[in-house]
C-alpha cells in the first residue's frame, strides 16, 4: 500500500516525506507520490493525490526522508484538538483550478498541505457505461459521475486527522486501478473538482471556497490539449464530448454555483493579487489553531498520584534487578550494554505477549491424549518501533513471534519548541485489524509514545489492542500515556520517579541509542531524543 500526504489528488508541503521507487510490496507507508510540478504553460496533468516537500534530509537509492515534522495535532487528552483547514476549489473543465492550488501551496509555505482532486473518485463504470465512453457518448461532467458518499466519507476523515485511502482512477479505461493511496496528516487540505459546490455534505466540510473563472475558450483549447496528449483522444471525439456535455454541464451545475464562493478568481493562476489574499487568509486561521504544548505543565499534571492499573511492571527478581545495575552504570562497555539490553528486552516482549488475548485451544498429544492448551485469539500481531531506539527491540519481537510485521515511526524533539514532531512513518497494510506492540526503549515525558499512539488511532487501530512497551519509564511518561489513552496496556521492566529539568528520567539510563549504537549525542538531548533510522 502507498501513502502519500496529497498528489494523486492529493499533496503536501514542507512535510516529513517519503517517495517510493515504486515497487509496491507488502507494507503501507507514508510514501509520497510526487510527480514533478512546472508552473509553466506546459500541458496540464491529470490531478490526483501528491506532495511537495522541503529539501531532503535523507537520500537513498529507493526513497527520500524530507526533514519538516509535523507538531503536535492532539491535546494531552490524546484526542484531535484542531481541525484541518479545508479549502474548496471550483471551476469549469481546464479552468485552471489545479494551477491555483499549486500557486497557493507554493506561497502558504508551510508543512502538511494536502491536494484532494475529485478526479479520483468517479465512479466504477458498467460495461455498458463503459462502451458509451468508448464512443465518448458517456457524461463525465455530470454529478451523477462522481462517488459523493465515498468522497465526503473521505474528507471528513482527511479533515478530522484519520488515515484515508484514495481511489487511483484510470481515465485510459475508466476504471479504477487496484491499489489505492493511502493520506494521512494534513493541516491545510485544498479539495479542486469541477464539482465541488455541489454536494451540501461536501460544502458543510469547507472552510473556504473559491471559484476560479476562466473564459470559456480559453477552457476549450486547453481541454483539446490535455485529452489529445495526455488521454489519446480524437480531436473529433473531444470537441463532441465538450459540446455534449462539458459545455452543458458547466452552464447548468457549475456556473451556478460561483455565487457560494466566498472569492472568485478571475484568469486562474496569473491572479496574483487573489492568491496572495487566500494566503493570508490562510496564514490568519492556522495562527488561530495553533496548539502549543506546555512541558513544564505536562511534567506536573500527574504528581503525587497512583500508578495507573494499566501498568505492568516486570518483577524485580535479582535477575532483574542485577541487569538493570550492569545497564546503568555508566562504566558498561558498549558490548556488556548490547548483551544485558538484550536479555530485559526479551523478558519484556515475553510479558508483554501474555496480556494479548487468547483462548482454549485443544491438541492431542503423540500419547494420544488431549491437552487443554491456549492460542491467540486475534488475526495478527504487529510491531511498530519509534527510531531509533525502538528498533532495537525488533530482534527480540522477532524471536518469539514469528512472521511478525513490524512498522516504524520516527519521532524527533523540536529543539525550539520542545515539542515531539512526527517526521517518518511505515506501517504495514491493514494495520487497524492487529494487536500492536508499540516498542521505545525509553519513555520520559511521554510525549513521543503519545504522539505514536495517536498514529496508531488515526489509522484505526483500536486503543485496546494497542500495548506499550519500554524498558524504562519515568512516572510522568507512565501518568501522560495513561491519562490520554486510558486503554493502552503499558508494559515496562522499571519505573523511575523523576524527570530533571531538560527531562531526564532520573536515576535513568542515559541516552539509550548512544549507549546501544555507539554513537555520540550533545549534552542537551533527552532520552526520547531520535536519530534518523539506521537502515
Amino acid at each position: 500500500m502507498n501513502t502519500i500526504p496529497a498528489y494523486s489528488g492529493a499533496r503536501i508541503s514542507g512535510c516529513w516525506t517519503l517517495i517510493s521507487d515504486g515497487s509496491g510490496g507488502s507494507e503501507g507507508s507514508l510514501d509520497r507520490l510526487l510527480p514533478s510540478v512546472s508552473l509553466g504553460l506546459s500541458p496540464r496533468k491529470r490531478t490526483t493525490s501528491q506532495c511537495k516537500s522541503e529539501p531532503p534530509l535523507l537520500l537513498t537509492s529507493k526513497r527520500t526522508i524530507y526533514t519538516a515534522g509535523r507538531p503536535p495535532w492532539y491535546n494531552e487528552h490524546g484526542t484531535q484538538s484542531k481541525e484541518a483547514f479545508v479549502i474548496g476549489l471550483c471551476g469549469g473543465s481546464a479552468s485552471g483550478k489545479t494551477t491555483v492550488a499549486r500557486k497557493i501551496i507554493e506561497a502558504l509555505d508551510v508543512p502538511w498541505v494536502v491536494l484532494l482532486s475529485m478526479d479520483s473518485f468517479y465512479k466504477v463504470l458498467s460495461p455498458e457505461e463503459q462502451l458509451l465512453a468508448a464512443r465518448n457518448d458517456y457524461n463525465f461532467d455530470h454529478p451523477d459521475a462522481f462517488d459523493f458518499d465515498l468522497l465526503t466519507h473521505t474528507l471528513r476523515k482527511l479533515k478530522q486527522g484519520k488515515s484515508v485511502k484514495i481511489p487511483v482512477y484510470d481515465f485510459t479505461t475508466h476504471g479504477r486501478q487496484k491499489e489505492w493511496k493511502t493520506v494521512y496528516g494534513a493541516s491545510v487540505i485544498i479539495f479542486e473538482g469541477i464539482m465541488s459546490f455541489a454536494d451540501k455534505a461536501l460544502l458543510q466540510l469547507l472552510d473556504m471556497k473559491i471559484f476560479v473563472e476562466t473564459d470559456s475558450d480559453i477552457r476549450l483549447v486547453r481541454r483539446l490539449r490535455r485529452d489529445i496528449t495526455e488521454r489519446g483522444r480524437e480531436i473529433e471525439g473531444v470537441i463532441k464530448q465538450y459540446n455534449k456535455f462539458v459545455k452543458p454541464a458547466f452552464e447548468q451545475y457549475i456556473e451556478p454555483t460561483m455565487r457560494l464562493a466566498d472569492l472568485v478568481v478571475p484568469r486562474g493562476g496569473g491572479n496574483m493579487v487573489a492568491i496572495d489574499l487566500i494566503v493570508q487568509h490562510v496564514h490568519s486561521q492556522l495562527e488561530e489553531r495553533k496548539l502549543r504544548w506546555d512541558m513544564a505543565a505536562l511534567a506536573s499534571a500527574h504528581q503525587a498520584q497512583p500508578l495507573p492499573q494499566t501498568l505492568s511492571v516486570l518483577e524485580s527478581t535479582p535477575q532483574v534487578r542485577g541487569m538493570h545495575t550492569i545497564i546503568r552504570n555508566k562504566e558498561t562497555s558498549r558490548d556488556e550494554f548490547i548483551f544485558y539490553s538484550k536479555r530485559l528486552m526479551r523478558l519484556l516482549i515475553e510479558r508483554a505477549l501474555s496480556f494479548l488475548p487468547s483462548q482454549v485451544h485443544i491438541v492431542q498429544t503423540p500419547q494420544g491424549e488431549d491437552y487443554e492448551g491456549r492460542s491467540f485469539h486475534g488475526k495478527r500481531i504487529t510491531g511498530v518501533s519509534i527510531l531509533r531506539a525502538g528498533e532495537t527491540m525488533e530482534p527480540a519481537l522477532r524471536a518469539v513471534c514469528k512472521d511478525v510485521r513490524i512498522g516504524k515511526i520516527l519521532i524527533q524533539t523540536n529543539q525550539d519548541t520542545g515539542e515531539p514532531e512526527l517526521h517518518y512513518l511505515r506501517l504495514p497494510k491493514d494495520i487497524s485489524e492487529d494487536h500492536v506492540i508499540l516498542m521505545d526503549c525509553t519513555v520520559s515525558t511521554g510525549a513521543a509514545a503519545m504522539m505514536a499512539v495517536r498514529v496508531l488511532l488515526d489509522h484505526d487501530v483500536q486503543e485496546d489492542k494497542i500495548l506499550l512497551v519500554s524498558l524504562l519509564m519515568a512516572e510522568m511518561g507512565v501518568h501522560s500515556v495513561a491519562y490520554a489513552f486510558p486503554q493502552v496496556k503499558i508494559i515496562t521492566t522499571a519505573v523511575d520517579k523523576k524527570v530533571n529539568d531538560v527531562f531526564h528520567i532520573i536515576p535513568g539510563i542515559g541516552n539509550f541509542g548512544d549507549r546501544y549504537f555507539g554513537t555520540d549525542a550533545p549534552p542537551d538531548w533527552s532520552d526520547e531524543d531520535l536519530d534518523e533510522p539506521s537502515y
